[in-house]
């Protein structure tokens, strides 16, 4: 008998299914990528005993991902989404494969480190812009804040197992050997990715008038939200959170090393916790779909995710950092969720890719700056002052103890009250607080079920140990 496969049959998934094999995938390539950060944030401590180099690799990261996102964001809106998102999960495979080649041969040194990231950063800045356009025609607008919340759990989630099962490997294969699956995790990435249906926005006026040469398609997405002062207020809240929350996630990492004498037991449970608390926010927003005033879920998510902050860093010991991480980790999901349901709502899909790649520099224009200053300070200012007779352990030793890794619990706490106050201020700001109200939705069609010339896209990996929320 004779079967001839028809296009039904060879129907890819699309919609939400579809968003869920992606979703499946990156949640096994997260906890790759997750289990390499963790055994490298070891290996650096042991190796350097320093924050600096932390806030170095943060920073080679982030400079080329910052400063390459307008370029991206506009050719991401000019090419084949699919296309794009599996080239910077190549782009991530190739950067393991430096790793481990220069780790079998005896040669990997910090400068390699620095270098391997900046690289990792730039092909990541077109991972995000594409794949936040991409919700916006895979899925029903009703759909924006669960399916991001979900983004958050696959974040969270690898977060739960990665450090546990890096811990645990660490004794048994060595740094190589998670290098090495890690990098058979992107291939579940990239074959998920390839199979999975996402439409292209359509053609429109709109899209047509954004085209123009490469330099003026990567600022029209500046012009768009500077000609909206509810939008450009909104990116200025991520701008000045970001700036703190960046310096928070160079130096949790090592604060909690330092303060536990190199112990990957109690960084591994610490960072376990808090991919639980991150789960089960996650899990809560895509249940619940997340506040109908999305401005309240962002700007009340920073006010309730700094005090999380401030807690880290006035607290001591493994069950205290442990629960104020939670409570961090457990809010966090309300901000990245209600924000991106925000712009997606806002934001018409054939022109999100040059729009939001101007969003994400606005926001995190900024972090560079703080991640190269959060080591020295450390190293060099506030770790002495909080050494025994220093200049601030006197006074403020009762308050966050003396000795290695104090003066970057100051740091943290110091950060975390700062940004209480960034949000309490935003609130109050009526063009902020009222952006919902003042800019209308963008009316979507609804989701088709089927698309034969489809491409997709794959939420963004995180390159480096970081709490930052870089939206």
């Amino acid at each position: 008998m004779e079967i001839t496969l028809t296009r039904k049959h060879l129907r890819r998934p699309a919609g939400m299914a579809g968003f869920l094999v992606v979703w499946s995938g990156q949640l096994v390539s997260l906890v790759g990528t997750g289990m390499t950060n963790f055994a490298f944030a070891i290996y650096i401590w042991q190796t350097t005993g320093q924050a600096t180099p932390f806030a170095l690799i943060g920073f080679f990261f982030a400079l080329p991902l910052i400063g390459f996102t307008p370029f991206a964001g506009a050719l991401v809106d000019r090419w084949n989404r699919k296309l794009t998102m599996m080239i910077s999960d190549i782009a991530g495979l190739v950067v393991n494969l430096a790793y481990l080649s220069l780790l079998l041969w005896g040669h990997l040194e910090m400068w390699h480190l620095y270098v391997l990231v900046a690289f990792n950063g730039l092909f990541l800045a077109f991972q995000w812009p594409a794949y936040s356009a991409a919700i916006s025609t895979m899925l029903e607008k009703k759909h924006f804040g669960r399916a991001n919340a979900l983004m958050s759990v696959a974040q969270s989630g690898s977060t739960i197992m990665a450090p546990v099962l890096a811990a645990i490997l660490m004794v048994s294969i060595g740094l190589s050997g998670i290098i090495l699956l890690d990098s058979i995790s992107f291939l579940a990435a990239i074959l998920t990715l390839a199979i999975v249906a996402i439409p292209q926005p359509p053609k429109t006026e709109l899209g047509e008038k954004s085209k123009s040469n490469l330099f003026r398609e990567a600022a029209y997405g500046f012009r768009y939200i500077f000609r909206v002062p509810s939008l450009l207020g909104l990116q200025l809240t991520f701008f000045f959170g970001n700036l703190l929350s960046n310096l928070v996630g160079v130096l949790y990492v090592p604060m909690i090393l330092a303060r536990t004498a190199n112990n990957a037991g109690a960084l591994a449970t610490v960072e376990t916790v808090l991919g639980i608390g991150g789960v089960l926010g996650g899990i809560l927003i895509s249940i619940w779909g997340g506040p109908k005033r999305r401005i309240n879920g962002v700007i009340g998510g920073w006010f309730l995710s700094f005090c999380g902050i401030l807690a880290v860093g006035m607290v001591s010991g493994v069950v205290a950092w442990a629960i104020a991480g939670f409570f961090f980790a457990f809010v966090s999901p309300l901000i990245s969720s209600s924000n991106q349901a925000l712009w997606q709502s806002k934001i018409p899909p054939e022109i999100q890719g040059k729009v939001f790649s101007a969003r994400s520099l606005i926001a995190q224009v900024a972090s560079p700056f703080s991640m190269i200053i959060a080591g020295p300070l450390a190293d060099r200012i506030f770790g002495p002052a909080m050494l025994p007779g220093g200049a601030l352990a006197g006074s403020l030793g009762p308050l966050f103890g003396v000795g290695v890794g104090s003066g970057m619990s100051l740091m943290i706490a110091v950060a975390g009250l700062l940004g209480m106050v960034v949000a309490a201020s935003c609130y109050l700001v009526p063009v902020i607080r009222n952006v919902e109200r003042l800019v209308p939705d963008f009316q979507l069609p609804e989701a088709p079920t089927e698309e034969p010339h489809a491409s997709g896209a794959a939420p963004a990996r995180e390159g480096i140990p970081a709490i930052a929320l870089s939206e």
